[in-house]
């Protein structure tokens, strides 16, 4: 009787360790992954302020060339579109300015700006760096007291960069630097010479504030 029981408590005991082997292996715990809420995308219209200064230089044909200086304030448009992570966008702003500066007799001055530019960013979720280059617009008024004077409106070019950072809902702040040129024009006898062309350029640093719809 009591050889009965040990082999049966023998086979029991062997037939529970192959009812084991067989299970599959214990899996692994994940943890479910944290909720994340969705990026900030950059696509879409948005319209805003900008303001600044901007520093640069002058020359006259018959000047050496001198320091420009003085600030700048307006608006701005344009529109962002996302593809993953890289933006494209396009840009236009118009400026008032009172950039100016002068040597002995001769000045050379700006009251307003404008740009049309093509955008290309990396969207880094609310952050966005980027480069940007286009087209110029504004006037060189150039006078030379005893002499006269004379204004154009000339088109030049631009290039820079910036940093753009949606802060809340759907504003955002930049702030940017763009070297713009906005060639010369020949002045002549009103400057007191059959000849005299007048140079403006100058270095453009900016912040400003967008509301994307």
């Amino acid at each position: 009787m009591k050889r009965a029981f040990v082999v049966g408590v023998g086979l029991l005991a062997f037939t529970s360790m192959a009812a084991a082997a067989d299970l599959p292996p214990p899996q692994p715990y994940y943890k479910a992954p944290a909720f994340m809420p969705p990026s900030f995308s950059w696509t879409g219209f948005y319209a805003g302020v900008n303001g600044g200064g901007g520093f640069g230089n002058s020359k006259w044909d018959t000047t050496s060339s001198f320091n420009t200086s003085g600030g700048v304030v307006g608006g701005t448009v344009g529109y962002n579109y996302q593809y993953r992570q890289v933006v494209f966008g396009a840009e236009g702003d118009i400026d008032w300015s009172s950039i100016k500066g002068s040597t002995g007799a001769f000045s050379t001055g700006n009251t307003w700006l404008s740009t049309v530019r093509g955008r290309i960013g990396y969207g880094a979720d609310r952050f966005m760096p980027y480069i940007t280059a286009g087209g110029a617009f504004g006037n060189i008024n150039a006078s030379a007291p005893g002499l006269g004077g004379g204004t154009a409106t000339n088109v030049g070019w631009t290039a820079g960069g910036g940093l753009e950072f949606a802060f809340y809902g759907n504003w955002s702040a930049k702030a940017e630097y763009l070297y713009l040129s906005l060639g010369k024009f020949n002045c002549g006898v009103g400057c007191g010479a059959p000849s005299d062309n007048v140079s403006f350029n100058t270095n453009l640093v900016r912040a400003g504030v967008n509301y994307h719809f």
